[in-house]
């Protein structure tokens, strides 16, 4: 089938990213908005009555979407295409805008009369505003029943009635009668990967309607609508996580799925795994915040933290973690064990921001006896965070694995054990680990070595001891690492020992 109609001013259209990129938006000529209203309803084979004030279902009022205002299309309707619309098009669309007859039974008729193009036509004729839209759904409808809806023809209806949806939203109906609309559209078989309830969600947070969004995910959730649907942002709940991840919300991520699940509405598993994801950036982020904050204190920019504050930062972080393994539990219990390695992973994640190093360190093993063997940085990191909290058993067990590895391997993990010490300020383990690095004939990086040196120089001062200072500028030298020199040591008014090498 060529383009969809070349035909101007049927309904204004709004650019969808689920839209394909080969999609043309279709145009009519010609068309005038009156202020008139039929007054003319109609009850279909699925016992809807429309009219144009209310729409009623199995005698439930649906909601108040009909506006009095009718379309009329010139009698001349010009296009540079050649194909033109028939006397049956015209013929079609007065036919079904009296509503005496199943919409069905009106195109069956007027099948042989009618083109593709101008099926597709009718479509956008009563999708546009003032518009009986159902009727474009019983087209619809009747279109898949005779197999005659294609890609493009797909293409068109999910973007009419995402500009249909969107104008309800604009309009602040009710929750309730948006759902509505959406369960009518999902019944008439859009293409299976598009998600309306997902397109909705976006709808509300991208016109700012955001605790509106948060309602109609629970309101859907409560229904019972779309348990199905399963995606990588997780179905309804985890899309509006998702969402709110994408803004850096963060924290109202992790609350609206624990508040989902602790108000019973089910939420989908993978939305577990979202607010997993929610608390490790969480986590990220306050880290980072952290570090600024020690570097202002360390330059004199603000004062040291109080008993107080550091509660309070204690508890934040606490709270953190506590909420992604709830979330972690949750995961398991519905999910089962399949969901394991990506739980242990998360969990994984979340201890190494927090700067938990025998936590992460569990998560490791438990990754590994799953199968799911760690990428080696990982361990590397996870040393380097038990190194920095002098975690000896933590430290031995992982140091086990660099035995069967490459001498570039073997460096590249001692230094991250040693940098974990400086970190720590554990200059006595430090200068071991340079020594084991010497010994095994690969050399530590300038700038830790003058770190090491210069922390030993301030633990003499403080206590005295100098073997462990000597030893490592004797095997310093050995190495070529640094030239002969002169130390001596005096002790200074304070009755402090001051190293100096000339």
């Amino acid at each position: 089938m060529g383009s969809v109609y070349n035909l101007n001013s049927v309904i204004n259209f709004v650019s969808f990213n689920n839209k394909s990129p080969n999609f043309i938006t279709p145009h009519v000529y010609n068309v005038k908005f009156l202020n008139s209203c039929s007054g003319v309803s109609f009850r279909n084979r699925n016992n809807i009555m429309y009219n144009n004030n209310n729409i009623m279902c199995n005698g439930m009022r649906l909601g108040k979407f009909r506006l009095c205002k009718a379309v009329e299309m010139d009698t001349v309707v010009t296009s540079d295409d050649e194909d033109e619309m028939s006397e049956g098009f015209f013929e079609a669309i007065e036919a079904l805008e009296r509503m005496t007859r199943e919409p069905s039974d009106v195109l069956e008729e007027m099948n042989s009369r009618l083109s593709a193009r101008e099926l597709q036509l009718v479509l956008v004729y009563f999708t546009q505003e003032g518009r009986d839209s159902w009727c474009a759904l019983e087209v619809f409808e009747w279109l898949k029943k005779e197999n005659k809806v294609d890609e493009e023809t797909m293409e068109l209806m999910v973007s009419l009635m995402c500009g249909w949806v969107k104008k309800v939203i604009e309009g602040k109906h009710e929750i309730g009668d948006v759902i509505d609309i959406v369960v009518d559209m999902e019944c008439v078989g859009l293409k299976p990967n598009f998600s309306m309830i997902e397109k909705v969600i976006s709808l509300y947070w991208d016109l700012g309607e955001k605790d509106a969004g948060v309602l109609f995910v629970k309101e859907v959730l409560r229904r019972g609508i779309g348990c199905e649907e399963r995606g990588r942002k997780g179905g309804p709940t985890g899309y509006l996580a998702w969402k709110m991840m994408e803004d850096g919300s963060y924290r109202d991520a992790i609350k609206l799925v624990i508040e989902i699940k602790e108000s019973n509405l089910k939420p989908e598993v993978y939305s577990y795994l979202i607010a997993m994801t929610a608390v490790v950036k969480e986590l990220n982020e306050f880290s980072k915040a952290l570090r600024k904050l020690k570097s202002f204190t360390k330059s004199g920019l603000i004062s040291n933290l109080d008993a107080e504050d550091t509660h309070l930062i204690q508890s934040y972080q606490s709270t953190l973690l506590s909420d992604g393994v709830r979330l972690s539990n949750w995961v398991i219990e519905e999910g089962g064990p399949s969901f394991q390695g990506v739980v242990y992973e998360r969990l994984l994640a979340m201890y190494i921001c927090a700067g938990r190093g025998p936590e992460a360190e569990k998560q490791l093993w438990k990754m590994k006896l799953i199968g799911k063997e760690p990428d080696a940085n990982l361990y590397d990191i996870v040393l380097a965070i038990c190194a920095s909290q002098k975690e000896i058993g933590s430290i031995s067990r992982l140091l086990t694995r660099m035995e069967v590895t490459s001498l570039l391997n073997k460096k590249k993990t001692l230094t991250w054990l040693l940098r974990g010490y400086i970190k720590g300020s554990h200059y006595e383990d430090a200068a071991e680990t340079v020594s084991k690095m010497l010994d095994l004939g690969v050399y530590p990086e300038f700038l830790d070595r003058a770190a090491v040196l210069q922390g030993l120089r301030r633990r003499i001062n403080q206590t005295g001891n100098v073997e462990v200072y000597f030893n490592l500028c004797k095997q310093l030298s050995d190495a070529g690492l640094t030239g002969p020199c002169l130390i001596y040591m005096y002790i200074n008014k304070y009755k402090l020992w001051v190293i100096k090498m000339l």
